[in-house]
């Protein structure tokens, strides 16, 4: 599959190269950082006494359309470090990467008078810069890291077409109006308090309920395909993690502490419990495969500077199964996990997405034979199965290589879900055995999986997906009574009742407020459907229907109401995302 992202990255990266001149030429002062092109467009770091405005964009933009009308060159050429040590001698930062290099000789890159320190590539000249935006600007620490100088940081895209760059912008300006933060306030889904911890999420009891029936949803499919439930305990001594490797390779992003003297750590993974049930008594052949699954709470010690709302945080849940198979079960089990994958996304109502295969990090555990044969055991599945994927090189976990699918979203943006990993090394590590039909004791493969990932983060991107407009058997709401009158109250406390004797999520509302005040309410909280009661469906035992998609659809018999409401839900009946 041709990633238009990656194309794009040459033409993306010139640009970052132009608005670095351009800032030069505004602010002589301000020193370079580095400006990479990413998913998006590219962006640039600069350090400024001053914080860049939005009259600073707006000039520094018109400055680039003035360097992109010379038509300069972009010209590489490979000088020695000393050359340029004496050429950016003005440039702390370049000067630090310079010092970094191993290598003897360093790559620049010259357009008019503007040279940077850049390996490239590059477009011929600033004449295939037609279509650009400057975005936004944020704060970045130098190398990532929250010792080192904050930076300011401009953010830009950039296209081949006009046409190009006005979609992105259509899109962005719909993301966000779509954005989960603003819409979890406005829907009192969830919130996060600041001051009693970043990147902790409290679940109010609308968004209580919509976990609550997408995690039924997970439990009941999980049982149906022969998952056996398992829970495991939130803390674990350090020694369990120092047997599976986490404690080297995954310590700064874990929450570690003491008890009796004795090191704890709260867990950001739930495999080592799964082994640890796994190995709890003998095991035959004959058992396997074996397939835990448990939606486990883990916690993990992010930065501050990268959470962001449900996508990003401290504390989450996963639909996360491990999966202990003999050798000749391994592709078999792989295929079925990626149709279990394809089937849950289905009724989600996500039908397109991507699929990568990322094979071993330069920080691994395991022989290199052991990681060759899972990479091999997940390229079959694919291949067998005739699905397109890319090679992510060097993006497997520490243990083992992993297939990620993405999906893509009502905008086209896609989204890391499942993922499914191979593991022949942490089975070794923790002695995990079962006895074959010859009597002996051979190692199981343990297949590590995840199908929505994490919970508070699909959440995100289900009300980013349907803009809080959910399907029906996932809104918290699925009906409000109304009563115009004091006079059918007893009636629509009757129809609740009916409602709810019916497992139908629904709210009555009888405050002294203005029929269509409390319509106009409901329809921003996107509730599919308000039954409105007056004195004549009091009389006649009927409601009067408003649907979110209809809107009027006339009055009918209560049963009739509630055939129609379990139908949607029961078949799971989706609605275009709004």
């Amino acid at each position: 599959m041709v990633n238009m992202a990656k194309e794009l990255n040459p033409l993306r990266h010139s640009c970052s190269h132009v608005m670095a001149d351009a800032v030069k030429r505004l602010f002589p002062d301000v020193k370079l950082g580095i400006g990479p092109a990413i998913e998006d467009g590219f962006y640039y770091d600069f350090d400024k006494k001053e914080p860049f405005t939005p009259e600073d964009l707006v000039s520094i933009e018109s400055e680039m359309k003035k360097i992109v009308r010379q038509y300069l060159e972009f010209k590489k050429e490979e000088i020695s470090k000393e050359e340029a040590l004496k050429l950016f001698k003005k440039e702390p930062y370049k000067i630090e990467l310079i010092n970094n290099l191993e290598a003897g000789t360093v790559f620049i890159y010259r357009h008019g008078g503007f040279v940077d320190l850049c390996k490239g590539p590059h477009v011929k000249s600033t004449e295939k810069i037609k279509a650009f935006k400057l975005l936004n600007v944020a704060g970045a620490y130098w190398h990532g890291i929250e010792t080192n100088p904050m930076l300011q940081r401009i953010y830009g895209t950039c296209f081949e077409t006009k046409k190009g760059l006005e979609e992105f912008l259509r899109l962005r300006e719909e993301a966000k109006k779509r954005d989960h933060r603003r819409l979890g306030k406005e829907l009192d889904l969830f919130s996060i308090h600041e001051d009693v911890g970043p990147g902790l999420v409290f679940f109010h009891p609308k968004g209580a309920l919509l976990r609550k029936v997408i995690e039924d949803y997970l439990k009941t499919a999980h049982l149906r395909r022969g998952y056996e439930l398992v829970v495991g305990p939130h803390i674990l001594k350090s020694d369990i993690w120092i047997t599976s490797g986490h404690y080297e390779y995954y310590k700064e992003n874990m929450y570690i502490f003491k008890v009796d003297k004795e090191e704890y750590a709260i867990k950001p993974m739930n495999c080592p419990a799964h082994m640890l049930v796994y190995k709890s008594r003998i095991r035959s052949y004959k058992d396997l495969p074996i397939r835990y699954f448990e939606l486990g709470d883990v916690y993990r010690k992010e930065k501050s500077g990268v959470l962001h709302g449900l996508l990003r945080v401290r504390g989450f849940t996963q639909d996360d199964a491990h999966i202990f198979c003999l050798p000749s079960q391994v592709e078999g089990e792989i295929k079925d996990v990626i149709g279990f994958v394809m089937d849950t996304m289905k009724e989600f109502g996500f039908n397109d997405y991507k699929v990568g295969l990322s094979t071993r990090p330069p920080q691994y555990i395991g022989s290199l034979q052991m990681w060759e044969c899972a990479t091999d055991a997940l390229k079959k599945a694919l291949e067998s199965g005739n699905m397109d994927y890319e090679i992510n090189e060097g993006e497997g976990a520490f243990y083992g290589p992993k297939i990620d699918i993405m999906v893509k979203d009502a905008l086209g943006r896609p989204w890391q879900c499942a993922t499914i990993q191979a593991d022949f090394a942490l089975p070794e590590r923790f002695n995990l055995v079962f006895i074959s039909k010859e009597g002996k004791k051979e190692r199981p493969v343990m297949l590590h999986r995840v199908i929505l990932g994490s919970i508070e983060r699909f959440i995100g991107m289900l009300i980013e997906h349907y803009r809080g407009a959910f399907p029906v058997w996932l809104s918290p709401v699925q009906a409000v009574v109304i009563p115009i009158t004091d006079r059918v109250h007893d009636y629509a406390d009757e129809v609740l009742r009916a409602l709810q004797g019916d497992d139908i999520r629904a709210e009555i509302d009888k405050r002294n407020e203005k029929l269509q005040y409390k319509i106009r309410e409901r329809e921003l909280q996107k509730v599919p459907y308000m039954l409105i009661l007056g004195d004549r469906e009091k009389e006649t035992g009927t409601v009067s229907i408003r649907a979110r998609t209809e809107g009027n659809i006339g009055t009918m018999k209560l049963e009739e109401f509630l055939k129609r409401v379990k139908s949607e839900a029961e078949n799971k009946t989706l609605v275009k995302s709004y």
